[in-house]
């Protein structure tokens, strides 16, 4: 797993309904090695990582680099990452290397929480405060990170754009 992969872990726990387990595994579906070892006690950690995650990402959003600093630095002291090389998984006798953020005996929850709070710090390292965002689209409150050449997205996903402008036209047509 690489940087990217682990900003995109601190956006889907940050945006993720956690409120049973099974919503947490749904969350995670892209690393089946954690979703499938997590269990009903790990869920007060992980939504205590959530609420980290979102107050750093409001921070951000608001352009806030004291908060942003503070809230991440806090995440990473309570989950910190412990990496490892590893190169298990390769095809053909090569090795597919990559780092864990935890040791080899460390709780799904553990490693889930390190590599949150790891990626959003590298995600500000590598894409810096001003690419985060929340989606304008009525009812939804989505953080993304915004790696688009003009740095204009407004929305989560093509879906919220399109609902918004469909809603617009019509309310133009109306109007």
């Amino acid at each position: 797993m690489d940087n990217a992969d682990y900003a995109a872990v601190a956006l889907r726990i940050a945006n993720a309904d956690l409120s049973d387990l099974d919503a947490v595994r749904a969350a995670l579906h892209d690393e089946p090695w954690w979703a499938d070892r997590l269990a009903e006690p790990d869920l007060p950690v992980l939504r205590a990582v959530a609420d980290g995650l979102r107050r750093a990402l409001d921070a951000l959003v608001a352009d806030d680099g004291e908060t942003v600093l503070a809230e991440i630095n806090e995440l990473l002291a309570e989950h910190p990452p412990r990496p490892r090389l590893s190169g298990h998984g390769g095809r053909n006798g090569n090795p597919n290397w990559h780092v864990h953020v935890a040791g080899p005996d460390a709780p799904a929850v553990d490693e889930v929480a390190a590599a949150a709070a790891w990626g959003l710090a590298q995600g500000v390292v590598q894409h810096g405060t001003t690419r985060w965002g929340r989606c304008e689209a009525d009812g939804c409150e989505t953080y993304f990170l915004d790696t688009s050449t003009n740095q204009a997205k407004r929305f989560c996903s093509p879906r919220c754009a399109n609902r918004m402008h469909v809603a617009a036209f019509r309310a133009r047509r109306r109007a």
